[in-house]
């Protein structure tokens, strides 16, 4: 019987059918951080259980760690250094491998995963953080959990599940090279909306999918939380076999060979039924950008404001402190981010220096750039990166969650309007009245450097205005 990628996943990790829609499924890979890892941790030490294989599990300071250099455990993050000890203390009790605070592998969970080789084509992995779909774009069933199901992860190496429903979201035409994976995807949640997926699993593929690197893909997976998605994945080819290779917890060898050409029927079946198809094009893709408290709240960077269609959106309207009709092109901005699980690594870093180089960030706005982990760090500053990003005015951190979200730490303060790469923009979600306008790394240089929401032709066009204007000199 034909079966899609997905189908093929979850039947391989299939303990028992527990008979009433779900599964109890084998865990291969427990990643947790340490907000809810370290409570996992002490719980299961409080019960006098043991982490059942601590080999296949994980551990990293990314959520409450500061980024700013010469950290320590001491954090701006109200108990934060209570829960940086209390998860170093658990590890080193389970024997779990630690990416700690300043460990040259540390970084965010669904980025150092990857780098490490930890996630890998046919695995289930877990994590306590809603984002973990990213590493679905390695053909791995991965999707984020709570607290508690981590706990019982690592103890059994199981978890129950209940089988979403599958769909496959095809994605053709040829993107433009002045657009990104993030643009694609935000413009996927715009179309089908914040509950688009809710109840599937979701297989991105097509042309589109098929150009696409590693790092971009890892960008469209991220969000496939934000269709409510049970998770997201891509069925791994050639490119996904060359980043794995080589890398620490990779196989290795005769492993290696024998990993491969099992990955090889990791991929939907050509007469396989999904329950769901959708098709997108995106010849006519524009950069795209959020405009209210919702990722779905996503348009053109050349559009309007729409009209509020209820209470929510009125609502949303209210609190980002925009009127309907009004172009979202223009709207000043006080702040510009660029990191997070979804764009801090190298290549968003590289394509955001492309557009930063020769230029300085618009006076008044507070510009910080986070990378996703040490390597990306040590990467970026080899390339000089680091520098065109510090000429422009932007701060140059150490890696970890950063101001994606706010759990009393640092923020760009109250109604603060800020464009950022993350991938959220609910009410608070960067400090408290905090306003955030989605975008990809490009849009969010470009528009540091403008002063307001901008498009990356608005570079070229001050960029040409300039020089015709020296020439008139």
């Amino acid at each position: 019987m034909a079966q899609t990628l997905f189908d093929k996943l979850w039947d391989a990790h299939v303990v028992t059918d527990l008979g009433d829609g779900s599964a109890l499924l084998y865990i291969d890979r427990v990643f947790i951080h340490e907000r809810t890892g370290s409570v996992a941790l002490k719980s299961l030490q409080e019960s006098g259980r043991k982490v059942r294989f601590p080999a296949h599990a994980f551990g990293t300071m990314d959520h409450i760690v500061d980024t700013i250099e010469g950290r320590d455990d001491n954090t701006i993050m109200p108990s934060g250094r209570e829960f940086i000890e209390a998860m170093r203390d658990g590890c080193e009790w389970a024997g779990i491998r630690l990416f700690d605070v300043n460990d040259s592998d540390q970084g965010i969970v669904h980025v150092i995963s990857p780098e490490q080789g930890i996630v890998l084509p046919g695995l289930s992995l877990v994590c306590p953080d809603s984002h973990t779909c990213s590493q679905g774009a390695f053909g791995a069933l991965a999707w984020g959990i709570g607290s508690t199901e981590a706990e019982h992860a690592l103890a059994t190496s199981t978890l129950r599940a209940i089988k979403p429903k599958t769909m496959r979201i095809h994605i053709s035409g040829v993107l433009d090279k002045s657009l990104t994976a993030k643009d694609v995807i935000m413009h996927i949640i715009g179309e089908l909306g914040a509950a688009g997926g809710s109840g599937y699993a979701i297989e991105f593929c097509g042309p589109v999918v098929d150009a696409m690197d590693m790092e971009a893909r890892m960008t469209l997976c991220n969000m496939g939380v934000e269709l409510s998605a049970f998770t997201a994945l891509i069925a791994p080819d050639e490119k996904t076999i060359q980043f794995l290779r080589g890398r620490p917890y990779a196989p290795s060898g005769e492993a290696w060979a024998n990993a491969v050409d099992a990955w090889a029927s990791l991929k939907s079946d050509a007469d396989a039924c999904f329950d769901k198809q959708i098709e997108i094009n995106i010849d006519t893709l524009c950069e795209t950008v959020t405009w209210g408290t919702s990722p779905e709240h996503a348009l053109p960077i050349d559009g309007f404001i729409p009209e509020p269609t209820g209470e929510s959106t009125a609502k949303a309207l209210a609190y980002i402190g925009l009127e309907a009709g009004s172009a979202i092109r223009g709207t000043l901005i006080d702040g510009a981010f660029i990191g997070s699980c979804t764009n801090g690594r190298l290549s968003d870093l590289r394509r955001a220096a492309n557009i930063l180089k020769g230029h300085h960030v618009a006076p008044g706005v507070k510009a910080i750039c986070v990378p996703g982990s040490m390597a990306v760090k040590a990467a970026a500053e080899l390339e000089g990166i680091d520098r065109i990003f510090k000429d422009a005015g932007f701060e140059w951190r150490l890696p970890g969650c950063s101001m994606c979200f706010f759990a009393g730490g640092e923020s760009f303060g109250q109604r603060a309007r800020v464009i950022s790469t993350t991938n959220r923009n609910f009410e608070n979600r960067q400090g408290p009245r905090t306003r955030s306008h989605l975008a990809s790394p490009a849009t969010v240089a470009a528009s540091a450097i403008m002063g307001h929401i901008a498009s990356v032709s608005d570079i070229d066009e001050r960029s040409s205005d300039q020089l015709m204007s020296a020439g008139g000199r």
